[in-house]
């Protein structure tokens, strides 16, 4: 499985029930992408990796429950808890122009206007209004982070093909 063209959408939390159902936790914003009949990979957490074929899936609550052919026993599914869920990335809807997939971001070189450099995004806090960037210096051992919020007004450019992101900080960042 090559990294670049399959995206982590979740992890295997659990197994329900005698039929071989899995609980996931799903990293997707919605869970529209667990669509019956589309492949997804999983890797274990020994590095072992199998494709399987969603029968059908359902929310519940905070997970999902999925069902994925020729897992049909609950010692099956119970083999697989711990194993992260990967989908091809094309396989994914087209975004508009302007939005990104996390896994896009997390990574960025982060610039100031003038250039300045910032760190890179580290990780991405989901806050309901706009996401928040958080940005480390990786040459910098004290743990400082910058919090920059992903508004028009203040990401001025991303470039995904030169791994960069261009800001315009509000004062007091």
């Amino acid at each position: 499985m090559e990294e670049n063209n399959f995206l982590p959408i979740g992890k295997i939390v659990g197994a329900h029930g005698v039929k071989g159902t899995l609980k996931v936790y799903s990293y997707a914003e919605s869970f529209s992408i667990f669509k019956p009949g589309i492949r997804i990979h999983l890797k274990n957490t020994n590095g072992g990796e199998k494709t399987y074929t969603i029968r059908w899936a359902k929310p519940h609550k905070h997970i999902l429950r999925l069902c994925l052919q020729g897992i049909s026993t609950r010692d099956q599914a119970e083999s697989l808890v711990g194993s992260e869920t990967f989908i091809e990335r094309a396989k994914l809807p087209q975004l508009e122009h302007g939005t990104y997939y996390w896994t896009d971001i997390i990574g960025l070189s982060v610039f100031t206007t003038n250039e300045k450099y910032l760190g890179r995004v580290e990780s991405i806090i989901a806050t309901g209004s706009n996401d928040v960037y958080v940005v480390k210096d990786p040459e910098e051992d004290n743990g400082t982070e910058i919090l920059i919020p992903a508004l028009e007004s203040v990401v001025v450019a991303i470039d995904v093909e030169q791994k960069t992101m261009h800001v315009d900080l509000p004062e007091g960042l």
